[in-house]
């Protein structure tokens, strides 16, 4: 009776699941879908057509295209030689900057945007240095407005993306392929190209999909710079007339069908090919000890890399200390009223508790849904399982710009026609359930994967044991199995907290009253004041956003070690 009683209870929570992804994951897509094609219940595909007419929406998407590809292929070229030196050579201090290299992933771009205006603008620091040196430079660094300076903020906040994946698929290389091909006489690169690189495009392509996407889909750097001729800050201005104006809705369904395009052409391209080798490569055996000159070489090129990525960061540490940084290359007053200012004002003070708030809530139910799904994938035999599956990690693969504009158009309820769902429901009037519930889908995958990981790791046979004692299915899962994969749930659960408090579609776009913003919503607003004294509290708001950040991966870090990295594999 106790095991079909928990087959039945199986059952119950696996309908609950799929309700809860129907609703919140499927509905807002499928309505983008239905109303991309016609507002007015008729079918047609004039939208997509005027998106090319309209010279605006067109140069959006040419922008938005060639800022992804950019990026993809500098991150690239960034990221290759770099996941080589380190899976290839053992030198002091590898683990030190392989850590270093992967703190740029952490540092959010839309923050870091704010630091690099003030490092390239026309009259920024780096200009004036020049100057100062007798080198006259009038040298917008930024470049058209500002297309330059998002290229270059994504690209070093997303090349960890690639050197992850880069750096797992040529640590799965066999080495005697290689040894293989040297002794055939094979030049170093001609080694390269001939086996390594064939080898490792599985990884690549993965990697570069979700960087592309990541780029494309980027909305909080080009509203800091000011530059609005792009898909996202195209999609964000069109939330405002959505009932009205279905360009939106197509230009949405424009990124999803890039997305699908991408995901489908990574299957069948990599999936028509074969990659498998005899035997399981291990960089134990590939690995090389690099001399004096390697060595210094991979720190040469790193350390500068890792300086020019954290440098927007520093300078936003270094303007939310500065009481005036005008014509300058370093502030030339000092002060620490920002921080108070930030405690003291309400609007900053409330984002911060407002986060905190968003953040702490998402974490929970990211738990409550993670350990579930975890469970009925191990542990129980659910008919459809595959399923849930695909639909917990579907938000890898869905554009946080994308789920937002669902939220909004999916649930602006008329307040008077129902005043429940229009008082909790609509973000225009009350976004906190929205935002919990956005920042809860986005991150699940991660908790998923890791709560997913820990139930394997576990051994059936201590829950065996225990139920041979009599215990009930349901203690053994509360005093056996949670207890021995607590280090997982609860890296999983900070991980899923650190990200959602600097969140940035789904804040931008679900928050749309003062008194429910989110630190990233508050931020970008404080930017548009016409105040002296405004970049100076953006930046510390944005510190105080970072050093939460940063303070909740090291909780996670200390928790996963070194499978903290692979959460972040495609």
């Amino acid at each position: 009776m106790k095991r079909h009683g928990l087959d039945v209870w199986s059952r119950v929570f696996f309908g609950i699941l799929l309700l809860f992804f129907g609703v919140f994951l499927l509905y807002p897509v499928a309505l983008i879908l239905r109303r991309g094609f016609g507002l007015e219940g008729q079918w047609t595909l004039r939208h997509f057509l005027l998106i090319f007419e309209s010279p605006l929406l067109r140069e959006s998407l040419l922008n938005s295209l060639w800022i992804a590809a950019m990026t993809t292929v500098l991150a690239t070229g960034l990221a290759l030689p770099l996941a080589h030196w380190l899976t290839r050579y053992q030198f002091r201090g590898r683990g030190v900057l392989n850590s270093l290299l992967l703190v740029p992933m952490i540092m959010p771009p839309f923050v870091g945007a704010i630091g690099l205006k003030q490092l390239l603008g026309r009259f920024g620091t780096l200009n004036l240095a020049l100057g100062r040196l007798g080198v006259e430079c009038d040298v917008d660094w930024l470049g058209n407005g500002g297309l330059t300076g998002i290229i270059l903020l994504q690209v070093f906040s997303l090349f960890p993306v690639l050197l992850l994946n880069l750096s797992a698929a040529m640590a799965n290389v066999d080495p005697a392929l290689r040894e293989a091909a040297q002794s055939l006489g094979a030049p170093g690169w001609r080694l390269f190209r001939t086996i390594t690189l064939p080898l490792i495009l599985p990884g690549w392509f993965a990697g570069a999909i979700l960087v592309f996407i990541g780029s494309f889909t980027d909305l909080g750097t080009p509203l800091v710079f000011g530059y609005g001729r792009v898909v996202p800050v195209q999609i964000f201005d069109a939330v405002n007339d959505l009932n009205t104006n279905p360009q939106g809705y197509a230009l949405v369904m424009v990124v999803l069908l890039i997305t699908a395009v991408l995901f489908v052409l990574s299957r069948r391209w990599v999936g028509s090919r074969r990659y498998e080798m005899l035997s399981r490569g291990h960089t134990q055996g590939g690995e090389v000890p690099a001399d004096g000159w390697t060595t210094c070489l991979i720190w040469g090129i790193s350390g500068p890399l890792i300086v020019m990525a954290l440098l927007p960061h520093l300078a936003v540490v270094l303007q939310s200390l500065s009481e005036r940084w005008f014509f300058s290359v370093l502030p030339s007053a000092w002060t620490a009223r920002n921080f108070v200012d930030v405690f003291d004002q309400n609007g900053a003070a409330l984002a911060i508790r407002n986060s905190l708030f968003y953040s702490s809530l998402s974490a929970v139910v990211d738990l409550f849904l993670g350990v579930l799904i975890a469970w009925l994938l191990t542990r129980r035999r659910v008919r459809f399982a595959g399923i849930l599956d695909v639909l917990a990690m579907m938000p890898l693969a869905l554009p946080g710009l994308v789920l937002a504009f669902g939220y909004v158009a999916a649930f602006d309820f008329d307040a008077k026609q129902h005043p429940w769902f229009g008082t909790w429901m609509n973000p225009r009037e009350n976004p906190t359930l929205l935002l919990i519930i956005s920042y809860s889908v986005r991150r699940l995958p991660y908790i998923v994967r890791s709560a997913y990981a820990g139930f394997q790791q576990t051994s059936v046979s201590l829950e065996e044991a225990s139920a041979s004692l009599g215990a009930s299915p349901w203690t053994t899962l509360r005093r056996i199995t949670l207890p021995l994969v607590s280090a997982h749930l609860v890296a999983g659960t900070v991980l899923t907290f650190s990200f959602a408090m600097l969140e940035v579609s789904d804040s931008l776009i679900l928050a749309q009253r003062e008194k429910f913003y989110p630190i990233t919503k508050q931020l970008w607003q404080v930017m548009g004041r016409i105040d002296p004294n405004a970049p100076g509290l953006a930046s510390a708001l944005g510190v105080v956003g970072m050093i939460l950040l940063t303070g909740s991966l090291l909780v996670a870090g200390r928790l996963l070690g070194k499978r903290l990295g692979q959460l972040f594999r495609a």
